[in-house]
């Protein structure tokens, strides 16, 4: 007995030494056995990238969302007082069918016929993506009627606060699941796909030791890799000058039922593309309105274009010096070998002038025009106009259009804007040529990419210049005939006319191509309407493009009726929100903005008073370390300059405010400030002279002056109705 229990003993002892040594059972690492019962890991999920505008105003984002479950299982509510699972299936279902988009019915059967043994359930799309105001009603009402068993789990689903807004440019991104079994956020069309990888945040996570329930252990210590978020796209788009899109798309939409409407706006100097849209469209959150189109007509469809290019064809003609405005020719009909080309009323107007024929939209004129440049001379132009290839904007799959040039009919159609095909991004940059005084602008869309973890740039586009297909003098000259398209009592756009802003442009009735077989559509209405138009014309400040198709025209109605209803309100709206003086403004006096970086604020605003303009500090006064607007730039009286210091910030009073001056005091002063509406500042959460931090909400409110005047006018109705109570009492 002794020997065998201390042979016994020894080998003990000899195993205890050998793993003491080695760490190792069996050749595993006891190390790493420890780590894998106690050891944790906690994913720190990143947040999506947000797509913001020129303004930092957010188009998309992440928000928080939930999704329900229901708890089935007895075993959930063992050994407590407290019900942990549902009880009452039916009251449940009664209460949950309020909130989700379920019948009451489907909800009992779904939890009353779960697998057995189940332990919870959820309700597939029905009951996801739910907001934290649906979700508190939901608790509050299953809270106060005592029903168990329905928990909401916290997570994050993408967000677009303005709905149907510029979604074919914007796109969407939804959840997945990927092959490993994860649930991601992917883009699936649009900016959202473009730039998926970049939107695309990198999950940080948290190791810690626990104990065998979980928790964590006293004396561990956290080891935390910080998530980072996405990047953040920052675009040209202005999102005011967006909404003035969308509405008045919407109207025109309902009123005449189009096949297809786009509109694009742009800045020519720069090629900033500001707004763009089309219909039909939808609604990124629900992907409501979706059909089998996912192509962004602006960049991925060509179009036979119409009239608009006889503009390119005037401004070749100019350039050439063949343009002779009071020169005739015999409108009506032209033949070229054996096919005849005729204006639009077929039998003309007469011998009249080649500025009445462009006035009138005569395609004969261009013939004629043609004539005098050359056609092959013309396609020239046409080529250093951008046509026929892609213009390179930052968004995928761009279509190149056609040039036809193997004919001499070919070269005379596309003078009038038949048979070759073009983009309309082409278009807008074609068109910025006339409108920057010959130097023709790239159009681009996204401004910046920014790392929101860091705050650094890693993109940053700037304007460039894409040709000269023209002179300054013959740019010049261009918009002056285009204006009488508009002003003339012969101009086939009068129905452009702006009362504040004079407008110059181009309007078009183009064939629609027949979607089988050769040929064209006819029919009354069978056209593409547009309208090519800049504005103030001196010195265009907006280029706006529409487009539409097929619209149900009224009796007595002609193409340009929807088209001047959706690019009327869209240009005079823009050019006010942008504050560029009206045309009938008497010659008002302007301040140009001196350069006061490094200079002390005090003495700085001694002088800009002197100069007639006001100044808000912001921070506690000293040396200006930035201003808004920049040195150089011109201002009206009494305008506004924001000089930046050091310090906390006192809150001016901010009424009468524009959208524009809150967004730049708001830039400068890094201040967490909250718009609602529109318009021009009408009241404000936090008082005037109150000092405030980074972190303390400020809420501003807007109205547009209609709506001030509405409420102006319903407030005196109201003291209207309550006299005459009081007097009839």
């Amino acid at each position: 007995m002794f020997v065998v229990f201390g042979g016994l003993f020894f080998i003990l002892f000899g195993r205890i030494l050998f793993i003491q040594l080695t760490g190792q059972v069996d050749g595993r690492e006891l190390a790493k056995i420890a780590a894998s019962q106690y050891e944790k890991k906690a994913e720190l999920h990143a947040n999506r990238g947000a797509i913001v505008d020129r303004n930092n105003q957010e188009i998309a984002s992440d928000t928080l969302s939930y999704h329900v479950v229901a708890v089935l299982n007895e075993k959930a509510s063992k050994n407590s007082k407290r019900k942990y699972h549902v009880v009452d299936y039916k009251a449940t279902a009664k209460v949950l069918a309020k909130y989700l988009p379920l019948k009451e019915k489907e909800i009992y059967d779904k939890m009353k016929n779960a697998n057995p043994g189940a332990w919870q359930i959820e309700f597939g799309r029905a009951g996801k993506d739910l907001n934290h105001e649906t979700v508190l009603k939901m608790k509050e009402e299953l809270d106060s009627k005592k029903l168990s068993g329905i928990l909401f789990v916290e997570g994050k689903k993408r967000f677009y606060p303005n709905g149907r807004f510029a979604s074919y440019l914007v796109g969407f991104a939804q959840k997945v699941e990927t092959e490993d079994g994860k649930v991601e956020t992917k883009g699936k069309m649009g900016l959202e796909k473009t730039y998926d990888k970049q939107l695309t945040g990198v999950n940080g996570k948290v190791n810690y030791l626990s104990d065998g329930w979980g928790y964590v252990l006293p004396t561990a210590s956290k080891q935390v890799e910080a998530p980072k978020d996405g990047h953040t796209i920052k675009l040209t788009i202005d999102k005011t000058i967006e909404n003035f899109v969308e509405e008045a798309m919407d109207q025109v939409e309902e009123e005449y039922e189009p096949a297809k409407m786009l509109v694009l706006v742009s800045n020519p100097k720069t090629g900033e593309i500001l707004a763009m849209s089309q219909r039909p469209t939808f609604d990124p959150m629900t992907r409501e309105g979706l059909t089998e189109n996912w192509l962004n007509d602006a960049v991925e469809q060509t179009i036979e274009p119409g009239s608009p290019m006889k503009m390119f064809t005037l401004a070749a003609a100019v350039e050439e010096g063949k343009w002779d405005p009071d020169a005739y020719f015999k409108s009506g009909s032209y033949k070229i070998y054996d096919q005849t080309i005729r204006d639009v009323n077929q039998v003309g107007w007469g011998t009249i002038t080649f500025l009445e024929g462009l006035q009138r939209s005569s395609n004969v004129a261009m013939a004629y025009l043609l004539e005098r440049i050359g056609d092959r001379k013309f396609i020239e132009y046409v080529h250093d106009f951008g046509f026929g290839k892609p213009v390179g904007i930052d968004l995928p799959k761009e279509a190149s259009g056609v040039v036809l040039d193997n004919y001499a009919a070919e070269r005379l159609t596309t003078s009038y804007g038949q048979g070759s095909t073009v983009t309309p991004l082409q278009m807008i940059q074609a068109a910025s040529a006339i409108a920057n005084n010959g130097v023709m602008m790239k159009p681009y869309v996204i401004d910046q990419i920014i790392d929101p973890n860091t705050d650094k740039v890693i993109e940053n586009h700037e304007p460039v210049e894409s040709g000269k297909p023209i002179s300054e003098e013959t740019a010049k000259k261009v918009r002056e005939i285009l204006a009488t398209t508009v002003t003339s009592e012969n101009g086939t756009a009068q129905k452009y006319h702006l009362p504040n802003y004079e407008v110059g442009g181009k309007t078009g009735t183009a064939e629609i191509p027949k979607k089988e077989g050769r040929g064209y559509m006819s029919g009354f209405g069978n056209y593409l309407y547009s309208f090519l138009g800049m504005a103030p014309i001196d010195d265009p400040q907006l280029l706006v493009y529409v487009t539409v198709q097929q619209p149900k025209l009224k009796a007595g109605e002609l193409g340009s009726d929807p088209v001047s209803k959706v690019f009327n309100p869209i240009m005079e709206n823009s050019l006010k929100y942008l504050h560029i003086a009206p045309d009938d403004e008497a010659e008002v006096p302007v301040v140009i903005v001196g350069d006061y970086v490094g200079e002390d604020s005090e003495t700085v605003t001694d002088k800009i008073h002197q100069d007639g303009l006001q100044t808000v500090i912001i921070g506690e006064g000293g040396l200006v370390t930035e201003q808004l607007p920049a040195a150089d730039t011109k201002l009206i009286e009494n305008a506004i300059v924001l000089l930046k210091t050091e310090g906390e910030t006192s809150l001016p009073d901010f009424s009468g405010w524009s959208k524009k001056m809150v967004l730049s005091f708001k830039h400068l002063s890094k201040l967490d400030i909250r718009i609602n509406g529109e318009g021009y500042v009408t009241g404000q959460s936090v008082t005037k002279g109150t000092k405030v931090s980074a972190t303390d909400p400020i809420v501003i409110e807007m109205r547009t002056p209609e709506e001030q005047y509405n409420e102006q006018k319903s407030r005196e109705q109201q003291l209207e109705e309550d006299e005459e109570q009081i007097i009839g009492g």
